[in-house]
């Protein structure tokens, strides 16, 4: 039957495109957004052409410039990060302190680790002036300086022979910093934001650039796409990674940002701020906590990068978080949520479960009507039209709550990758969330609720194959999910459980119906 058909393989191509969907999006979605970001860019700077190219070939010659090793001179720390500076007035080092943070080694995490540019690094556009300020060293009014819940201002001065050049940074116990930038007298410069954060990275999360548009739209460049190119009002130029970032931002007085690349074979964008005589802005470096930058400015959290599903997921993510709130543990918090989106696409799915099980019970009439009526096409669609109406019967009522499943999956997948909250988060005999589960109970644990699901789940097969690619799925899963992430896994476990007893009361309730019925006819 047409219909009948129809719906076996939409539930098929439904259930299978779970396992090609991350492909689908790192090797095509994300391709063809950056490509269109590309084609609005180059429109929007059409008329800066000439102006663009003089300042890119310029800061791609003085970005050559040799930089001696710089020594630390100054150290700031607080309970959560250490800062370094180094006689050349950078942030050489930015080190975590938690423990949660820790490499595999066991080692504190330097986010900045041995790439140049660091942070507050300035190139001057006169090549001789540059040349002279990476050879010498500068004077700090504070070389060790603790933040106790409060902030810090210290002051870095570079006296060089013509020019006199300060750097007045302000210290913020939650990471963020203010910065002004003073010159004796006007020479033009570029100050580098810094290198993308050197941590674990997870190739399906965003590692890149990300600019924000006055209008409050993002420009994206991923690593491997970096160009030379300028962005003009700016207000966020921020470099990122699956957990942690480092940007410059003025939300009030945008910025120009020129867009380099690093020059190696992986093409890794690099953002430098055009600068002024007076130049003032602020920055923030280390974990993107959601609340940490809400708190800071809520505009700092489109730094937070969800992909095309954004619009979805940052919703989501505000209710997990509120729901974590309430028990103070991540796993519970995953685990409700899941309760809370089955109770809201309870009527859908309740209705396509029904259906579901009708069809199943069809079988037979539909053997039936296909012997009877089969090498009349037209005549047995309009009898098998008519057959469910009088059984109250939809042949795609089962397919719509599971399509409906598909843009929930996607959106909480981007958020759990990218949820650095769950680093470090307990739950049973799991230490860390965002890790895979080092005993693959989980996976497991999925893998056979998936198969206790099927089990249950009413389905009127005629293809072979389509049964026998259904019957694998559970297999399939449960490797394909082994290296996932042990929050998602839990999500998508406690959804085929609740799924799993949700058919099992519904079947128990058709059962009876069916027994009343022949009861009645009796």
């Amino acid at each position: 039957m047409k219909d009948e058909g129809m719906m076996k393989r939409i539930i098929i191509a439904t259930v299978i495109s779970f396992v090609f969907f991350m492909a689908y999006s790192y090797f095509v979605i994300q391709p063809q957004t950056k490509e269109a970001n590309k084609i609005e860019q180059q429109q929007a700077t059409s008329t800066n052409t000439t102006q663009t190219n003089n300042q890119t070939q310029n800061l791609k010659k003085i970005s050559k410039t040799e930089v001696k090793k710089a020594k630390i001179i100054a150290t700031i720390k607080s309970s959560a990060f250490e800062v370094h500076i180094d006689e050349l007035g950078r942030i050489s080092q930015y080190i975590l302190e938690k423990n949660i943070f820790n490499d595999k080694k066991g080692h504190k995490l330097n986010l900045l680790g041995d790439k140049l540019p660091k942070p507050m690094e300035i190139r001057f556009k006169n090549e001789n002036l540059n040349k002279e300020a990476f050879h010498t060293p500068v004077s700090i009014d504070k070389s060790d300086v603790v933040l106790n819940g409060k902030k810090e201002t210290v002051t870095i001065t570079q006296k060089l022979k013509e020019l006199t050049l300060k750097k007045i940074i302000t210290f913020y116990p939650d990471g963020h910093y203010d910065l002004n930038v003073k010159l004796s007298k006007n020479e033009p410069y570029f100050l580098a934001v810094g290198y993308e954060p050197q941590a674990a990275t997870n190739m399906y999360a965003f590692h890149g650039a990300i600019l924000e548009n006055p209008d409050g739209s993002l420009e994206k460049i991923k690593d491997g796409d970096a160009e030379e190119k300028t962005f003009h009002n700016m207000k966020i130029a921020a470099m990122v990674d699956q957990y942690y970032t480092t940007f410059m931002y003025n939300l009030k007085n945008p910025m120009t940002v020129i867009e380099m690349s690093d020059n190696a074979k992986d093409e890794i964008p690099i953002l430098y701020i055009k600068g002024e005589q007076n130049l003032k802005l602020n920055g923030y470096m280390g974990p993107k906590y959601v609340e940490v930058l809400k708190n800071i400015n809520p505009e700092l959290t489109k730094v937070v990068d969800y992909g095309f599903m954004t619009f979805i997921a940052k919703p989501m993510f505000s209710i997990i978080v509120f729901l974590y709130n309430i028990v103070h543990n991540w796993g519970v918090a995953i685990i409700l949520f899941v309760v809370l989106v089955r109770l809201i696409l309870f009527p859908l799915t309740y209705k396509g479960m029904v259906s579901m099980y009708k069809l199943k019970e069809m079988a037979p009439k539909m053997k039936e009507l296909k012997e009877k009526y089969g090498k009349d096409p037209q005549k047995f669609q309009k009898k098998t039209m008519e057959m469910y109406k009088k059984e109250g019967a939809n042949p795609l009522g089962g397919c719509l709550p599971m399509i409906l499943q598909i843009p929930i999956f996607f959106s909480i997948y981007r958020v759990l990758i990218n949820a650095i909250e769950l680093k470090g988060a307990s739950f049973l005999w799991i230490s860390d969330l965002s890790s895979m589960d080092p005993y693959f109970i989980l996976p497991v644990l999925m893998g056979l609720t998936m198969y206790m699901h099927q089990r249950v789940t009413p389905n009127n097969f005629t293809d072979p194959m389509q049964e026998k690619i259904f019957k694998f799925l559970p297999l399939i899963f449960t490797f394909f999910f082994f290296s996932f992430a042990a929050g998602l896994v839990l999500y998508w476990t406690t959804n085929n459980i609740l799924s799993f007893l949700q058919q099992l009361v519904i079947n128990k309730k058709m059962k009876a119906i069916e027994e009343a019925k022949k009861e009645a006819k009796k």
